[in-house]
């Protein structure tokens, strides 16, 4: 093959428009629409065929233009105008400085295996990372100290089309990096940047490339290069693609190239988040680069770098998770698990529940668990679910006090509201609403939005999203050839008066995109009805290996043709975020129908209501946290214990066609002598008032800045600090405590009840109690080599079930008589008050105490009075 010198060729900007790269290289512009409508002016229909992507309208516009662009007057007061408020942007003051420090030492890296910033970068699938775009916009918004880290793929995700039968057909499209906003970092010597990792007889390069999402800096890494075999080429070759063998490969990259790629660039974190397993392994490497650069043992490093670990898990469902087999770890880990100074045994134990079950998988989430001290699922139910679903990592622990947190997912606000719901909040709340939201404040000021504004607004967006779809349509229909009559039906789909529901996402099996078409007839007498006719709107991607998936959207095509409802039921191919945009600010309702609890949390209904759209979902993910009767509608009452899937489906569906038929439809048409739905236009300002200021990417930000980032920055600067004094101390006390664990006896527990006059003399072992009395407990303990203040001893209380388990306890502390203490026995004391009546119940227990300890539970070290049978002192 021949050798060929490449270069790039870039515009020639006139000098008075320079700054218009300096524009296009920052993701600023994605989530401020009047940068969009600069770029829109230099040529409207080019920026539309490069795929909103500026680089490439920079590269492709004609330089007549941009002469002529250098001499419009109006243009260029825009332009200036819109380079200041950037730079203005990028270093004014910001919330995080002001609420909390200004720290040069204070650095989160975010990992994730996609980003979802904007379609001109398409290197996301779905949900997890239009959130990690999202995180990354609201923590440049708040100016959080953070850098993104992931995979640059080379062909992205799939492009999806159906054939002329509704089969969902993949393709690939390959990314030109040189054309989208997106920069190649250099080395001090002008040659781009590249890390290495060992593999199985070689080492794999990578490069490093940058974007910039306002003050954020993104770091991407990119295995396609020179000096890779073509197999390691195509590590970063696309997402979520190809078999086992590829993922751990990718997941090596992420985690352990990722942190490699860091100090490649002189940042130095101080908390690394994992936002799901896949970037675990970068737990380890955090473990080897401190081993390496300070001499502490493998326990020791374990300590620092947990302690500033946050690990985020999406997936409410085992086998959605990425495990390993032990051959693959033994392949890809068998040199590495030296350098970390472990046995392989050990190892192979951070992957797994049973740490000696040597038939179990090596499992990602349960790696980045063991090495975080702060774990959140994505909504309340979410956390829940998790900590039932990875109790057995916690035994002894009761449930609902597994160290698993969880802070709720929201939207970045400005990237998913309609540019017309902006400006109308703007005039009725001020130009900066977005960042200085006072709850209270926004309520009442969306309650002074006039209900004709708000309708005019939301029916602009539902104008547009019409012509959306029919020009969608349109395209698809001259993909496959069809007639021009067809071509013309296309110019007739849907209606801007009709009430319009929306469903778009991954068509995974538990998402039930097919539930709404369980009872054709009532459906289509919905679709079909004359004066007060619904239509629906369908988009989303199945994964390529799941055929049940793409059977869900061969089904809804065939329904649309069979039951000739094509004007009123449409599919929309090719799911991606322009396509989200225009879905979520045009619909009426957005309907979700998951599988409880199978959806984490789901984000697309929030988009939908903060632009007014009123929500209709089973009670999973953060529609639980988010329901209320004002703000749209509940599918169900929020059942899990349906034997039978199928005929739960039919139970839901039905209760579908009754909220629609009784509820939705009459509610919609319903209207005011001047012709406004006002009873439907309150409920769209209860569901932006709620779901604005409660969901939004800034709430969240703010949550995991307050709950872990600032207490990882602390703990990390704590065990860091004089030499990593604080981590060796602490892996010296852990070793020490897990050596004289098993000293620990509970010899005795006495109790006593009392009034305010004395103490009440019980008259059996099981006492009748009446509220208002108090129960003092003294407990003689037996510690032996282990010192008191290194324990912490508690009474477990709470109602007590049939099956005598204390569910939802509360903890009162015990303290020690420090008059006591002969022959390493103490006598500990607490009292707890009978507050609640019914059967109650309590039991004392024993944890590990050391003040540089996240949580108590993380060695496993938990002693129950009566060895974990609680002791029952019954009001029955």
């Amino acid at each position: 093959m021949a050798k060929i010198h490449d270069f790039m060729v870039l515009p020639r900007l006139p000098e008075n428009l320079k700054e218009l790269d300096f524009i296009a290289r920052n993701m600023f512009w994605s989530w401020n629409t009047e940068y969009v409508r600069l770029f829109k002016r230099i040529e409207s229909k080019l920026w539309s065929s490069c795929g909103h992507n500026p680089i490439k309208l920079l590269s492709s516009v004609s330089q007549r233009r941009l002469e002529e662009l250098s001499e419009n007057q109006g243009f260029l007061c825009e332009y200036r105008r819109l380079v200041e408020n950037l730079r203005s942007y990028l270093s004014s003051p910001t919330w995080f400085e002001k609420e909390y420090f200004k720290s040069d030492k204070a650095l989160i890296a975010y990992f994730s295996a996609e980003f979802g910033i904007h379609e001109s970068l398409p290197l996301y699938a779905g949900g997890l990372g239009i959130l990690s775009g999202d995180h990354l916009k609201s923590a440049s918004d708040l100016g959080i100290p953070l850098v993104g880290i992931g995979l640059l793929y080379q062909k992205g995700y799939f492009r999806q089309y159906l054939n002329i039968d509704g089969w969902q057909q993949e393709v690939y499209v390959e990314n030109d990096f040189y054309q989208m906003p997106i920069e190649l970092v250099y080395d001090g010597e002008g040659q781009p940047l590249t890390i290495s990792v060992e593999f199985p007889g070689r080492d794999v390069y990578a490069q490093i490339w940058r974007i910039n999402v306002g003050r954020i800096k993104l770091y991407l890494l990119d295995t396609n290069v020179a000096a890779n075999a073509s197999e390691d080429k195509m590590i970063t070759s696309s997402l979520y693609g190809g078999d086992r063998g590829l993922r751990i490969r990718q997941e090596i990259m992420i985690g352990i190239g990722g942190m490699r790629a860091l100090r490649a660039l002189g940042i130095n974190p101080t908390v690394c988040h994992m936002n799901e397993g896949h970037a675990a392994f970068m737990g380890l490497e955090r473990i080897r680069q401190l081993c390496e650069e300070t001499g502490l043992d493998f326990e020791e490093a374990f300590e620092v770098t947990r302690s500033g670990n946050v690990f985020t898990i999406h997936t409410p469902v085992k086998a959605g998770l990425d495990e390993f087999p032990v051959s693959m770890m033994d392949k890809y880990f068998g040199d590495y698990i030296g350098k970390l100074g472990l046995e392989r045994e050990r190892f192979l134990s951070l992957g797994r529940i049973g740490a000696n079950d040597s038939e179990e998988l090596f499992k990602m989430p349960i790696l980045a668990l063991k090495l975080s001290s702060y774990r959140n699922g994505v909504s309340k139910l979410h956390g829940e679910v998790s900590r039932k679903m990875w109790s057995g990592l916690w035994p002894g622990v009761p449930e609902d006090e597994i160290p698993i947190q969880s802070v709720t997912n929201g939207v970045h606000l400005k990237t998913w509201l309609s540019e017309e719901m902006n400006s109308l909040f703007e005039s009725y709340l001020g130009a900066n609403w977005s960042e200085q939201m006072d709850n209270k404040r926004f309520e009442e000021s969306i309650e002074q939005i006039p209900d004709a504004e708000l309708w005019r607004t939301h029916q602009r967006s539902k104008e547009r999203l019409v012509v959306f779809c029919r020009n969608c349509l349109k395209r698809q229909l001259q993909r496959r050839g069809s007639y021009h009559t067809e071509l013309n039906w296309a110019e007739e789909v849907l209606d801007p008066e009709s009430l319009t529901i929306g469903f778009a996402r991954r068509f995974a099996t538990y998402k039930r995109g097919n539930l709404l078409f369980k009872d054709p007839k009532r459906l289509v007498k919905l679709l079909k009805d004359s004066e007060r006719p619904i239509q629906l709107i369908f988009s989303g991607k199945a994964h390529p290996q799941d055929t049940e998936g793409k059977e869900i959207i061969r089904q809804i095509i065939h329904f649309a043709s069979n039951f000739d409802v094509r004007r009123r039921l449409v599919f929309l191919e090719d799911y991606d975020s322009n396509t989200a945009r225009v879905l979520v600010r045009g619909v009426d309702v957005w309907l979700n129908t998951p599988r409880r609890p199978m959806e984490a949390s789901g984000t697309s209904g929030m988009k939908a209501g903060i632009n007014g759209s009123l929500n209709m979902s089973t009670l999973d993910g953060w529609w639980c946290e988010g329901y209320s009767p004002e703000r749209g509608w509940a599918i169900g009452a929020g059942q899990e214990s349906y034997k039978d899937p199928a005929y739960q489906d039919i139970v839901e569906s039905q209760a579908i066609y009754n909220v629609l038929e009784n509820e939705v439809v009459p509610l919609f048409y319903k209207r005011s002598a001047d012709n406004l739905p006002r009873a439907w236009i309150y409920r769209m300002k209860q569901s932006i008032k709620g779901i604005a200021s409660g969901f939004s990417t800034h709430r969240m930000l703010s949550e995991y800045t307050g709950k872990f980032y600032n207490a990882a920055i602390s703990r990390w600067n704590s065990l860091s600090n004089d030499n990593m004094s604080g981590a060796k101390e602490l892996a010296a006390w852990r070793r020490g405590m897990e050596e004289s664990w098993g000293d620990i006896v509970i010899k005795d527990v006495d109790i006593q009840v009392r009034d305010g006059a004395g103490i009440v003399k019980l008259e059996s072992k099981r006492p009748r109690l009446q509220v208002g009395l108090r129960l003092d407990v003294k407990a003689l303990i037996k510690l032996g080599r282990i010192n008191p203040e290194d324990v912490s001893v508690e009474i477990y209380y709470g109602a007590v079930d049939v099956w005598g388990n204390i569910k939802d306890g509360s903890i009162v502390k015990m303290d020690v008589d420090k008059t006591s203490g002969s022959k390493g026995e103490y006598l500990f004391i607490g009292s707890l008050a009978c507050k609640d009546s019914g059967r109650q119940g309590f039991s004392v227990r024993i944890l590990p105490h050391h003040p540089d300890m996240v949580d108590p539970y993380r060695s496993g070290m938990i002693i129950w009075e009566g060895m974990n049978s609680s002791r029952v002192l019954s009001t029955a």
